[in-house]
């Protein structure tokens, strides 16, 4: 090491990540539970400290697979909460991200049974450890305003879908009520959806038709 930066204490650097899904109509978050100290048998949002050449995404990447077992989801980089006291064992930095997964591409979605993983309404929530009430809220924050003005709900979606799934899912994220003809306007104007060709046959609803989005990647709806 350079004996320049010698003097200097290191501080421990971790990735932590807010995962969403959706479920029985409510926007879920995991949460894992502690099982050493500090903390002991907390809930915590997933997260790790980051390894020797390891970067900030790989290590959130690594961190999403070993809790979810999906790969290739939607993930963005959050904020960096640096509080001194943050961490009681020392000085820790964390980087944090949120995910988006739909809930039928979770390799394990019996994860809820799980004693030390469980998916928790983002509105109703345990007591969380260290920052991580702080975290979870502005990622809530974060999500809701990006759905307001994107189509972030991309990463939460099947691959075909009804419009008016899209706008459920739409309204679950944002928490309010949209109104159904001015949504099918707004989001059939955009370009960023296509019909499939195929028409959804079940239930007791009259047929209706599939659409897909063209990319995944973010967009602005207006």
């Amino acid at each position: 090491m350079n004996t320049k930066y010698e003097a200097y204490e290191q501080p421990g650097v971790t990735v932590d990540l807010a995962i969403f899904t959706v479920n029985d109509n409510k926007l879920k978050v995991m949460l894992a539970k502690r099982a050493d100290d500090p903390f002991k048998d907390f809930w915590s949002l997933p997260g790790g400290f980051i390894k020797q050449g390891e970067s900030l995404e790989e290590a959130a990447n690594r961190v999403l697979n070993e809790k979810t077992g999906v790969k290739n989801v939607y993930m963005e980089q959050l904020y960096t909460f640096g509080d001194p006291a943050r961490d009681p064992r020392s000085r820790v930095i964390t980087v944090a991200y949120f995910a988006l997964i739909p809930w039928a591409n979770l390799s394990q979605p019996e994860s809820e049974k799980v004693v030390d993983l469980v998916w928790s309404h983002v509105d109703k929530f345990p007591k969380l450890a260290f920052d991580h009430k702080v975290i979870l809220n502005y990622a809530v924050k974060r999500l809701r305003a990006k759905a307001s003005y994107s189509n972030i709900v991309y990463g939460l979606m099947p691959a075909q879908f009804r419009l008016s799934e899209l706008q459920t899912m739409y309204e679950i994220i944002i928490n309010d009520k949209l109104d159904k003809r001015n949504f099918r306007k707004r989001m059939l104007s955009t370009d960023l959806l296509q019909e499939t060709g195929e028409k959804d046959l079940t239930g007791a609803h009259r047929p209706a038709m599939l659409y897909q989005f063209k990319k995944k990647e973010i967009a602005f709806l207006d």
